[in-house]
Order: C-alpha cells, then sequence, then structure tokens
C-alpha cells in the first residue's frame, strides 16, 4: 500500500489514531510490522501486520465521531466482502469496533497483498503499459459488481440534484438508472497483478457506469491511459447511462477540487464535462 495521504493536522489527533490502531492490533492478536499509511484527511490508518494464522495482513483502521456514524463509509468492506465473492478483492479476516472519547472506531484485517498498486495517488501522473488481460479481468470485475444488490447508497439522488447545476451549470437528469458500484475506482486502489480491487468503504449505488466514468477521470492527466480506459471501458462509458456517470464523475471532481483536493485536474475536468454535454463548469463555487 502507497502513503496516499499525510498524517492529520493535528498531532493530538495523530497521536489518538496511533493508539486506537495498536489497541486493534492488541484485540486482534497481530504484530504490526510496517509503516503507517494515511488515508484522506488522516481519516483512516493501515499498516501492514502479521498473524501468527494468516501470515501477512493489512490492519486498517478507520474512525468518526460518536454523534456522526458514517452510513456510508463504515461498513462497504465487509458488505462487499460478503456479497461479490467473485470479484477480486482483499480476503477479509476480522473485523474490529470500538469507541473512547466521543469516537468511533472500526478496525478491519484483510490479506496484504504484496503486488503494487497502479499509482501512489488517485490522480494517474504517468503512463500505464497494463496488458489486454489486466484490462478483460477489470470488465468482469465491474460487470460482477454491478449486477449485485444492495441498498447502501454511494451517489445519492439528493447530491445529483444540488451538485449538477452547481458545477456542471445543468439540471440533473430525471431518469438514472443507479447499480451497485465500488464507488472510489481510481489508480491507487487497483494493483498491477489482476487487477484486485482495494478499498471497499464506499461501496454501493450510483449512476451505471459510474465507476468507469471515475477511473478515466482520474485518468485525464495522461492522454494515452485515459484513452485506453475509453476504448476498454467503452461499453460503460458511450451509453446515455454513460453520459449521466461521466457528468456524475465530474461534478464529484470539481466539488473536490473546489475544497482543495486536486485542483490540477480542474482544466480536464472542465473539458470533460463538455464532452458529456455540460455547458459550464464551476470549479471553485462552495
Amino acid at each position: 500500500m502507497a502513503d496516499v495521504y499525510a498524517p492529520p493536522d493535528s498531532p493530538a489527533d495523530e497521536r489518538r489514531m496511533v493508539a486506537a490502531h495498536h489497541r486493534a492490533a492488541t484485540r486482534l492478536d497481530v504484530t504490526v510490522t510496517g509503516p503507517a499509511s494515511w488515508g484522506w484527511n488522516g481519516r483512516t490508518l493501515g499498516r501492514r501486520a502479521h498473524h501468527r494464522e494468516h501470515g501477512d495482513c493489512w490492519l486498517r483502521l478507520d474512525s468518526a465521531p460518536v454523534a456522526r456514524r458514517p452510513d456510508v463509509l463504515w461498513e462497504g468492506t465487509s458488505v462487499a466482502w460478503t456479497a461479490l465473492p467473485g470479484v477480486p478483492q482483499p480476503r477479509l479476516y476480522a473485523v474490529d469496533e470500538s469507541s473512547a472519547d466521543g469516537m468511533l472506531y472500526r478496525a478491519e484485517l484483510a490479506a496484504y497483498l504484496s503486488s503494487p498498486v497502479c499509482s501512489a495517488f488517485p490522480v494517474l501522473r504517468t503512463p500505464l503499459d497494463l496488458p489486454d488481460r489486466w484490462w478483460a479481468s477489470l470488465r468482469d470485475s465491474l460487470t460482477l459488481v454491478s449486477a449485485a444488490r444492495t441498498d447502501r447508497p454511494t451517489v445519492r439522488r439528493q447530491w445529483l440534484d444540488r451538485a449538477f447545476p452547481r458545477f456542471l451549470g445543468l439540471p440533473a437528469p430525471r431518469h438514472m438508472e443507479f447499480t451497485a458500484a465500488h464507488g472510489d475506482l481510481h489508480w491507487s486502489n487497483l494493483t498491477h497483478r489482476g487487477p484486485v480491487l482495494l478499498d471497499w468503504e464506499a461501496y454501493g449505488t450510483a449512476p451505471r457506469g459510474y465507476d468507469a466514468a471515475l477511473l478515466l477521470a482520474y485518468s485525464l492527466l495522461v492522454p494515452q491511459t485515459a484513452a485506453r480506459v475509453r476504448a476498454e471501458l467503452a461499453h460503460l462509458l458511450d451509453t446515455p447511462a454513460g453520459r449521466i456517470a461521466r457528468l456524475t464523475a465530474a461534478a464529484e471532481l470539481l466539488q473536490n477540487a473546489s475544497r482543495g483536493d486536486h485542483p490540477e485536474l480542474i482544466p480536464k475536468l472542465g473539458e470533460f464535462a463538455a464532452e458529456a454535454g455540460a455547458p459550464a463548469v464551476y470549479p471553485v463555487a462552495s
């Protein structure tokens, strides 16, 4: 796993997370062996660990205030592990939930994967040369995911109704088809071998083709790879539903950019949205 994000801004929050991770390791009977790998805004902390029965593992800790337990990002990994047995994903061994000092913690112990991820960052910055079998496996995985049934919402209709006018300059379509989705498909969540799909916390329903559209949006800085995504996933992208999915991905990443995430994508996202039919984009809207 790559250390994609920095630790929390607050040293106290960093100490709190490290201590909670240590407590979870003790309860799950693992010895932590690897460096810290922080998630977005320091909300998650993962480290390589060793279990006497399972061998090398990955221990990932999520956190949230007790008053704001995340309804989408809390149990996605365990739900996906149960619901999608045919999709390559890290084997989930155990889950540990706890609370302390007004915070909830969820630790997940999963198999450690030796294959590197395709990119250290969600936004791709260098070309990837992936074999045909890699793309075939990804297509198969996305087909299995979209055919699954789940009531978990990843992209909500209410958000679409707000985000389309704000970031794309047009109303959200009245009629959309929602299917199950990985929910956070980018290059840090795909391994070179397989591919194995990582980090299923956002698993739930989204507009059909959303995973493919999000992966394409995260590829826009590398035209060669973006073209390959377009070609390999054309059956999901070059359809009426795929157009809505591309607009959804553009709105989401433009919103993220307005909050300081991946601002380098803004010019490309404007072009990406325009190709899908958006008349204007508003990347600095709050």
